[in-house]
């Protein structure tokens, strides 16, 4: 995770706000049940009430029905279009996506490796239209996350590919242990798979001062079950989500159906980007941007990736 360190470089949608931002909500979001417009009434200080005590309590919030029912099914289908363009490689990776060739001491969580065949189609290939993009840049769903999270402000992760990207998982894959770049990463299943593939994470194994290594071995090696919790989500649920310090992951998919998620990546600092090793693992190319943030990292805490 870097920045560049120059609020310019913050995705150009970013900002954008008024008449149109709300329209277009409206259309999407269950305003009545999620009253995006109206910030700091009563109907959004409850909702921010229950998403903070969700993620105070577990590091994570689901909020059922935030996407108009009579959307799901342009949800799926947006989803099914995307789908082939994901980058389909299986890769060899541990949780912290890191070299695996990287210089950590014996015993080290770090050396347990496992294979991820979930596939991600990356932001630049998700058109301007897409439900999951027109909700990705506006800035009254920004509002609200930020006040969910407690925060003064949230911006869009600049990275070109990552920042918003649709998560594949087909029958008979998985996406393994892990632990997210950004703090704050916000989700919404848009097709759900035939079985398999539930959410299962360990909220806070992490901090940002302590890596907590013997738990997170415990956990890879099958022997920490007592930290995993299960989640089971529905299309059109939107998941709040706290992944830099809680190690997830999906379990593989059954069934014929793959499993379709959208994920929002969001940063409390302007200019965050990803690493090009993380870049290059997840969409199989790494750009320009990437190596230029590498030069000038920037981190909120001293973790693995």
């Amino acid at each position: 995770m870097a920045a560049t360190g120059d609020p310019a470089d913050v995705c150009e949608s970013e900002g954008g706000s008024g008449q149109q931002d709300s329209s277009s909500l409206e259309k999407i979001v269950d305003i009545d049940r999620y009253p995006l417009r109206d910030a700091g009434s009563p109907a959004w200080r409850e909702v921010v009430r229950v998403a903070r005590t969700g993620l105070a309590e577990n590091g994570c919030c689901v909020l059922p029905g935030f996407i108009r029912p009579e959307l799901h099914e342009v949800l799926r289908a947006e989803g099914e279009k995307l789908a082939p363009h994901a980058y389909y490689r299986v890769e060899r990776v541990n949780a912290y996506n890191i070299p695996l060739d990287a210089d950590l001491p014996a015993g080290h969580p770090g050396r347990i490796v496992f294979d991820r065949g979930n596939a991600f189609v990356a932001r630049d290939l998700i058109p301007r239209e897409a439900l999951i993009q027109v909700l990705y840049t506006s800035s009254l769903f920004r509002r609200f996350l930020a006040d969910c999270f407690e925060l003064p402000a949230l911006h869009e992760f600049a990275d070109p590919l990552a920042g918003l990207c649709l998560n594949v998982v087909a029958p008979g894959m998985s996406h393994p242990w892990h632990f997210d770049t950004n703090e704050f990463t916000v989700s919404l299943l848009t097709q759900a798979p035939q079985s398999g593939g539930v959410f299962e994470y360990c909220p806070r194994i992490r901090s940002p001062r302590a890596e907590n290594l013997d738990d997170v071995r415990a956990v890879l090696t099958s022997a920490g079950a007592h930290f995993v919790r299960d989640l089971e989500l529905r299309p059109g649920d939107l998941q709040l989500f706290q992944g830099r310090f809680a190690l997830h992951r999906v379990s593989p998919v059954t069934g014929d159906t793959q499993r379709h998620t959208a994920i929002f990546a969001y940063s409390d600092l302007p200019g965050m980007i990803g690493t090009a090793e993380r870049s290059r693992q997840l969409f199989g190319r790494v750009l320009p941007d990437h190596l230029a943030a590498e030069y000038h990292a920037v981190r909120g805490d001293r973790l693995l990736d």
